[in-house]
């Protein structure tokens, strides 16, 4: 069975311009990733087009039980270094838990986002 990653980054802003951003760099990782033979889930990779398309929430706090469930299903965690990743409750919430579950972290640069 393939190694599964779970790719953990920021979302949440204030602006919706900076959330599609942060979505759209997500998605480049997820691609490159996958282009190097990865497996990866990410949940802001899943979960903004559900939101937007379903008029759904997109924050953590309605996300947090959907996005553990699928972290305790994968291997290990991918952090991309995002700005606003340090801050992130979200980002940090989910690295509490793949600590707890002893997963090893990895971090991934945005400039390598593009060719993982």
């Amino acid at each position: 069975m393939p190694d599964i990653a779970y790719l953990a980054s920021p979302y949440s802003d204030k602006s919706t311009a900076v959330q599609y951003d942060r979505y759209s760099m997500a998605v480049s990782a997820v691609a490159a990733l996958v282009r190097n033979g990865c497996f990866v889930f990410s949940p802001i990779v899943h979960s903004h087009p559900v939101a937007m398309l379903s008029d759904m929430p997109g924050d953590y706090a309605y996300w947090q039980d959907f996005d553990e469930a699928m972290l305790r299903r994968c291997d290990r965690m991918i952090v991309l270094k995002l700005q606003g990743w340090r801050t992130s409750l979200g980002v940090q919430a989910e690295i509490e838990v793949a600590m707890r579950l002893g997963m090893n972290i990895e971090y991934m640069e945005v400039a390598n986002a593009d060719s993982a």
